[in-house]
């Protein structure tokens, strides 16, 4: 008995592998796409430089010290390195890519990408100036302090956002005005 329970668990393994099978088979036999995939759209332009690791906080430790703000002169110039070269890749891949198809689809089609990508470039233009901004902060030594009501921002929330000039509580308050006076 215990021989026929072993072999019966193997016969419905066997029934999804069959149909599987096919499925596999079918996606093989599609066709090759004829034009080359578009460009894989970029982060947007509030996506930020990623790749820095977290300030370690220490106790009793002055707010924006000389390490803070290497910290943050880092992640800034990070960040608009990474800008900068996103704008490179722009200009290769328009000139690489511009093409005068006959189609008027594929014109449009390519237009249309084109200028969905120099309003994304468009948007990390204005970016890199708030960058800029931020990196003159901190040279004048005013980076990280609210510019509405003059209290720390936040090492953390620095790091969240780079170039805020807010504390949470000023920037929420100016949110609930945006709404009232837009609705």
């Amino acid at each position: 008995m215990p021989v026929k329970k072993k072999a019966a668990p193997a016969k419905p393994a066997k029934k999804p592998a069959a149909k599987a099978a096919p499925k596999a088979a079918a996606k093989k036999a599609a066709p090759a796409p004829s034009k080359p995939a578009p460009r894989k759209a970029s982060r947007a332009a509030g996506d930020m430089f990623r790749g820095f690791t977290p300030y370690p906080l220490k106790k009793g430790e002055p707010y924006m010290n000389d390490a803070q703000r290497a910290h943050f002169r880092e992640i800034l110039r990070g960040w608009k390195r990474e800008l900068m070269e996103e704008v490179d890749r722009t200009v290769h891949h328009m000139q690489d890519e511009a093409a005068n198809f006959p189609d008027p689809n594929d014109r449009a089609t390519q237009e249309s990408e084109f200028s969905l990508e120099l309003r994304t470039r468009d948007r990390e233009r204005k970016l890199i100036k708030k960058i800029d901004e931020a990196l003159g902060n901190l040279d004048a030594n005013d980076y990280g302090y609210c510019e509405t009501c003059g209290v720390e921002i936040g090492i953390r929330r620095l790091e969240a956002r780079p170039t805020a000039t807010q504390c949470i509580d000023c920037k929420q308050l100016d949110e609930i005005r945006e709404k009232q006076m837009g609705g």
